[in-house]
């Protein structure tokens, strides 16, 4: 299984130029059921929009930002989306105690990607490196 970490996902969606190209000409070639996001990285793209959003009071400056929010569950609708589940949480304090030190999200990521036996796909590869059985590959720099 592929899984896509927040950047990947961020290239798809604004589609600005060869990598993103590159990234869905691969992606093409495997079947739906094999690719997929987690809910880590839904979760990041929202917060992103709903501080937009929150940043101004004039709710004209507000439409643009709504209007955007709305478009992830469109783009979301017919993707895989790895939940952060029992047994994410779980590998996510093993991951802790053994002293992997990343950021919570992207451990979180790395937490899902571990359980569900995926290959993580990010541009971060130098800190998901640091997560013991990751396998973490930049499909945008390819």
């Amino acid at each position: 299984m592929i899984v896509l970490d927040t950047d990947h996902i961020s290239a798809l969606q604004y589609r600005d130029g060869p990598k993103a190209f590159t990234l869905q000409s691969r992606l093409d070639s495997l079947s739906l059921d094999e690719i997929a996001t987690t809910a880590i990285t839904i979760e990041e793209q929202m917060r992103g929009w709903l501080g937009l959003i929150h940043r101004y009071t004039d709710v004209h400056r507000q439409v643009a930002y709504y209007e955007r929010l709305v478009r992830i569950f469109d783009f979301f609708a017919e993707w895989q989306i790895l939940p952060f589940d029992e047994r994410a949480a779980d590998e996510f304090k093993r991951l802790r105690r053994e002293g992997v030190r990343i950021g919570t999200m992207d451990l979180k990521i790395a937490s899902i990607a571990l359980v569900n036996g995926g290959t993580l796909l990010s541009g971060n590869s130098r800190d998901f490196q640091r997560v013991p059985g990751v396998q973490v590959e930049d499909w945008l720099q390819s």
